[in-house]
């Protein structure tokens, strides 16, 4: 796979778990009493599969009934947990206080943060499917998902929180990033959202998900921040069920790989993709992308950090300039992870470095590689004169060297 190029990933959705799933997970608690229950099925040898959260307009119903069903669209379905019957029942009180998000500089409940955020979050409408974005000026740009708008063919509607509808039309799109603005036409005085730092983010962070799954404009779900930092590989989820990336009649599938996704347990289904992840003071910390199509209240958003400088980028050119690394990575096979370089193109800043072929990378930036797909979505987050570390092995031996990112030309 090349670092800049996704089509060499394998069609399916999103991963990050290479080829071994996830184990389940939990705190210990007292044996339950009574006959025991029998042993879990034995893991799926498949990956798990990650899909793009936009909705098909088509049979709404129908497609809200079978999402709330056990193979629903690709994920996102809502769970119940229920606490160990060991704990202490709780005592009766006369009122219940909303509960409270808390931040260093405020302390708004969830209800308060809703209020803030759902006017500067609105639904997108298509040919054949919708979704939701987020609102960044007065005068109507609107930022969203590639995967939303694409394949629509310019025919876009924009309903807003106080029930408004007006035509839009996209200004620019980054299929790389996953990422468009659009523009509606005739609007003035919008709420705009207020953006967040993703980069302060922490694991357990109190989070909002905003948008319009299955059609439901509005939709305020709550959750944590699950994870940071997480490269995913996006398509369109198979089984015909979600909607590819390009014309509905199109049959080949589509995928890119990001990284630096944050994670989030908060409910996100078909039709959020392109909402807003809001922090505890009602901030914009990341949009909606991709929802799991077997896992539960498993989601990944793109840090607003990234939506900023590529949305900014589309609303002055219309395109997004690229960082460009110069190397063909594939999985390691050893006891090592990591992603090995099978090719360095000549003049790189990979070649600049000094990588070689057979140089295995186990380190990019801050973060630790965990396989080809990380090398190829840290890429697609740095920005063009930014250096980077790199750390690798050659002949069992660890090197770091700086890169220097160049334009992908």
């Amino acid at each position: 796979m090349d670092a800049n190029d996704p089509r060499e990933q394998a069609a399916g959705g999103w991963t990050q778990f290479g080829d071994t799933p996830p184990s389940v997970g939990g705190f210990p608690r007292k044996e339950p009493v009574g006959p025991a229950l029998p042993p879990p099925p034995p893991p799926s040898s498949l990956k798990p599969v990650f899909a793009l959260s936009r909705k098909a307009i088509a049979g709404l119903a129908l497609a809200a009934v079978t999402a709330l069903g056990a193979s629903a669209l690709g994920g996102g379905a809502v769970g119940a947990y229920l606490a160990g019957a060991d704990r202490p029942a709780p005592v009766a009180t006369a009122s219940v206080a909303s509960p409270a998000f808390r931040t260093v500089a405020d302390q708004l409940t969830v209800a308060e943060v809703a209020a803030k955020v759902q006017p500067s979050v609105v639904m997108i409408q298509g040919q054949s499917a919708e979704g939701s974005g987020v609102v960044l000026s007065e005068d109507g740009l609107i930022l969203t998902n590639n995967h939303v708008v694409d394949g629509q063919g310019g025919a876009l509607t924009v309903k807003f929180n106080d029930g408004r509808t007006a035509k839009a039309k996209v200004v620019g799109t980054d299929p790389a990033t996953d990422l468009a603005v659009i523009r509606a036409e005739g609007v003035s005085g919008l709420a705009k959202a207020t953006l967040g730092d993703s980069d302060q983010l922490k694991v357990g962070d109190d989070v909002l998900a905003v948008g319009s799954p299955l059609g439901l404009d509005g939709t305020v779900t709550a959750g944590i921040v699950s994870a940071l930092d997480r490269t995913v590989t996006a398509g369109d989820g198979g089984g015909g069920q979600q909607f590819p990336w390009g014309q509905q009649q199109q049959q080949q599938s589509r995928t890119t790989t990001l990284g630096g996704m944050i994670q989030t347990d908060a409910a996100i289904n078909p039709g959020n993709s392109g909402g807003a992840l809001v922090n505890a003071a009602g901030e914009l910390i990341g949009i909606n992308s991709a929802v799991s199509a077997q896992g539960v209240n498993l989601g990944f958003a793109i840090p607003v950090n990234t939506a900023k400088q590529v949305s900014e980028q589309l609303i002055s050119k219309g395109k997004v300039s690229h960082a460009f690394l110069g190397v063909s990575v594939t999985d390691a096979t050893g006891d090592v992870p990591g992603a090995l370089i099978r090719q360095v193109t000549e003049g790189s800043p990979a070649a600049k470095a000094g990588l070689k072929q057979g140089d295995l990378i186990t380190r990019i930036g801050n973060t630790p590689v965990a396989g080809g797909d990380t090398v190829v979505g840290q890429v697609r987050g740095f920005t063009v004169g930014q250096q980077v570390r790199i750390t690798y092995l050659r002949d069992g031996k660890e090197n770091v060297v700086t890169a220097t990112m160049q334009e992908q030309k």
